[in-house]
């Protein structure tokens, strides 16, 4: 999970995001961009709510999955959507303190609000932009890794 070694005086840790979104083209863009970190990050990505809970509760094919430090979840999947993953993350006393960060094409107001009443540690409109797209994941990223204090984390 997570790996912390002390870098010019600074805590530098190694993250492991699960991605959850059906958007080919945007979970490429997500992974390229946390790549393009200076420190490392394992990105593990599923398609919807259902193999992201079964990713989580490490059932099936992902037995052996590792624990995410933080998820990315969209709303608008097949099958299970966001709203109904985050509904079950949120629930769960083994998966609730994972930090789950919607980031999702909607900006619609309800989807905000409902979000944030399921408990979404943080709700991000993607930007439409290549450049706006991978600024913004690697400003969650880094807000991860370097400001936020993560479950389980221990100080260095």
């Amino acid at each position: 999970m997570l790996a912390a070694q002390q870098t010019r005086g600074t805590s530098v840790r190694s993250l492991q995001i699960l991605v959850v979104d059906d958007d080919d083209a945007d979970a490429l863009m997500i992974s390229e961009a946390l790549e393009q970190s200076e420190r490392q990050t394992n990105v593990e990505r599923v398609a919807d709510g259902r193999e992201a809970l079964d990713y989580l509760r490490r059932e099936g094919k992902f037995a052996e999955a590792p624990r995410p430090d933080l998820i990315l979840l969209d709303l608008n999947m097949p099958r299970m959507d966001g709203r109904e993953t985050l509904a079950a993350i949120k629930t769960d006393d083994q998966l609730k303190a994972i930090p789950v960060v919607i980031l999702t094409t909607s900006g619609a107001g309800p989807d905000i609000v409902a979000s944030y009443q399921q408990r979404a540690n943080a709700y991000v409109t993607k930007p439409f932009g290549l450049d706006d797209f991978e600024s913004t994941v690697r400003q969650i990223d880094r807000f991860y890794r370097e400001v936020a204090t993560l479950p389980g984390e221990r100080p260095v």
